[in-house]
């Protein structure tokens, strides 16, 4: 087994004002040579977003791009014409693909956003642009599939082999994470709480890239949301 052990406050940072941002790899004025990618995984950006603030129009294309909030309510709207508000409990996904233009905002005037963005290389070019969001479901002591490659399994689906699990685990819970691909690692990143991931503990904030293994086993020290990223680690 391979790891490789990134900590909360080892990320890039950028106080922006209207943008409090957290970058677990190299994004925008940020640059580490050693965090650019962890496989097909681009960007995993944690962002607070003042009250009626956010990102104007602009484009993307040929990434998947994923977006959970942890808090607030998330005002969408993007050139293919969807719109709406995305909120904690939620996960929206677009496939960039030829081109999309989209923007997003925090929705109310009296309190801050808190969300997860996150960037995916596409397994597939130039597909059509494509907008999605559902509602996740309610659980707790288990790991949730909310992203796959699979139109018809569990979550939101993306260009790419590659599957995310959410976990809202209580203090004591042990368990077993299983790769789904030999090529495969996984990118575990403790939303909060405490966890320890074979011999490595983890804090709020932290994260644990793991590769070379089949499996590996997950003990909750304190009451914690994980979100476990399996990606390929070779780029197509």
């Amino acid at each position: 087994m391979k790891t490789i052990y990134h900590s909360g406050d080892s990320r890039g940072h950028g106080n922006h004002g209207w943008l409090n941002a957290y970058h677990s790899f190299s994004f925008a004025n940020y640059y580490n040579p050693e965090r650019i990618h962890f496989g097909a995984l681009r960007v995993l950006n944690d962002d607070t977003i003042a009250p009626g603030e956010g990102f104007g129009t602009h484009p993307h294309d040929n990434m998947e791009i994923i977006t959970i909030p942890l808090s607030g309510d998330l005002e969408h709207k993007d050139s293919m014409g969807n719109s709406g508000i995305i909120q904690n409990g939620e996960i929206q996904v677009m496939s960039a693909g030829t081109g999309i233009q989209h923007s997003e905002f925090n929705h109310n005037q009296n309190k801050e956003l808190k969300l997860l963005q996150i960037w995916v290389f596409p397994n597939k070019l130039d597909v059509e642009p494509r907008y999605d969001q559902i509602s996740l479901p309610e659980k707790e002591n288990e790991l949730v599939q909310i992203v796959s490659p699979n139109k018809d399994d569990d979550g939101v689906w993306i260009h790419q082999d590659a599957w995310f699990h959410l976990g809202n685990l209580k203090q004591g819970w042990e368990g077993e994470y299983q790769l789904k691909g030999k090529s495969h690692g996984v990118y575990a990143f403790i939303i909060d709480g405490k966890v320890k991931i074979e011999n490595q503990e983890l804090d709020k904030r932290d994260a644990l890239g793991i590769s070379d293994t089949e499996k590996f086993s997950i003990t909750v020290s304190e009451d914690s949301k994980v979100l476990l990223m399996e990606v390929p680690m070779q780029i197509k």
